[in-house]
């Protein structure tokens, strides 16, 4: 045997896959789906764009898992969730754009599931992120998935580096067409045609408000928009419902385009101006994890500062509280509190940490 792996199975054909590749590696597997209640008023419905977390994901995953004759678990990480959901509603009560996704994998999916791992004697975890952990002349390292539609090593940078050597992202090589095939090919038709995830899967119904005032109701307050010398526009009803670089929805008429600048929680201001006025020279980010040795000066590489950003090239300067200043080539649009930002070298995830504010010439 290859070694024992735990896999995360979320019912999607992604997981499902993953499952198909190490047994054919020759893997023990043993299946995982983990249960978060964020489906629990609506398990029964199905449409194109849920892909986890689900009663009818869960069904989907224990089918695989039946059909490859593999162990499966459905475990109950609803109290772990609600930490995630909470830490959502805070940053939008705080005026950030929160990223639940690389929080989760943070705590639960490489946190959690390694733990869980452990305990029954794993050697590896395994998930269908589109990823790659390759070993380099220093170690383990995290790199690009081969389909540059679907890489997703962005949401990973926070992983811990001492988890690197037990992780495995099977469909990391492949491109998605390639993965469809393949769980066609191995009889999985219910999940090879499954629409992908494309919402946050504690929001189902598309608007994050709804979770946000549910939890933090006294975001709901009325505040106004406002361009930057201070003439009001008109008002809102809750900081919540902007994040920095929208343009659509703002809720009132200018004359002209205007974008979010910035959001103020102290006043409830929304601070609105034009294109050009988004630009950045580059960012302060706190909480960096390194998955490379520590830088001890300045670095070069290339900084993603949300998911679909192509990446610029920048110098990274550590800082001593655990932070970095990163100074972008060329200017950059929408740099967002609350965001990730990961650091790359080539294909290589360098690590990356967390947008607090924007360096920015014009405004400052």
């Amino acid at each position: 045997m290859a070694g024992r792996v735990v896999l995360a199975m979320s019912g999607g054909v992604d997981s499902s896959a993953s499952a198909v590749l190490l047994k054919r590696q020759g893997y023990d597997v043993i299946g995982l789906f983990m249960r978060t209640g964020a489906h629990s008023h609506d398990d029964t419905r199905r449409d194109n764009k849920k892909g986890c977390c689900s009663a009818i994901d869960a069904g989907d995953a224990r089918r695989v898992a039946d059909k490859l004759d593999i162990p499966f678990y459905a475990l109950d990480f609803e109290k772990e969730f609600d930490r995630i959901i909470d830490y959502f509603a805070d940053e939008y009560a705080s005026g950030r754009t929160p990223n639940p996704c690389v929080v989760c994998n943070n705590w639960l999916k490489f946190g959690q599931l390694w733990a869980f791992g452990q305990q029954l004697g794993a050697d590896f975890i395994a998930t269908g992120h589109y990823a790659q952990v390759k070993r380099g002349p220093h170690g383990f390292e995290l790199h690009r998935g081969t389909d540059p539609e679907k890489d997703q090593s962005y949401v990973l940078h926070g992983i811990r580096r001492e988890v690197l050597p037990h992780l495995l992202f099977p469909v990391g090589g492949f491109v998605k067409s390639e993965i469809r095939g393949l769980a066609r090919e191995a009889g999985l038709a219910g999940v090879a045609e499954k629409p992908d995830s494309v919402e946050i899967c504690f929001v189902p119904s598309g608007d994050h408000t709804d979770v946000v005032r549910k939890r933090r109701p006294e975001v709901a307050m009325a505040g106004v928009i406002a361009e930057k010398d201070g003439t009001v526009l008109g008002p809102h009803d809750g900081i919540d419902r902007f994040t920095v670089g929208q343009r659509k929805g703002l809720g009132v008429a200018a004359g002209r385009r205007r974008f979010v600048l910035e959001i103020l929680p102290e006043t409830g201001t929304v601070v609105v101006g034009d294109p050009e006025d988004l630009q950045a020279d580059g960012l302060h980010a706190s909480r960096v994890n390194w998955l490379s040795e520590v830088p001890t000066e300045p670095i070069r590489c290339i900084a993603k500062i949300r998911y679909r950003h192509a990446g610029v090239q920048t110098l990274v300067t550590p800082t001593s509280d655990g932070g970095a200043e990163v100074r972008f080539d060329e200017p950059q649009s929408a740099v967002t509190p609350g965001q990730a930002v990961a650091f790359y070298d080539d294909s290589r995830v360098l690590g990356g940490g967390w947008i607090e504010r924007a360096i920015s010439t014009l405004r400052e």
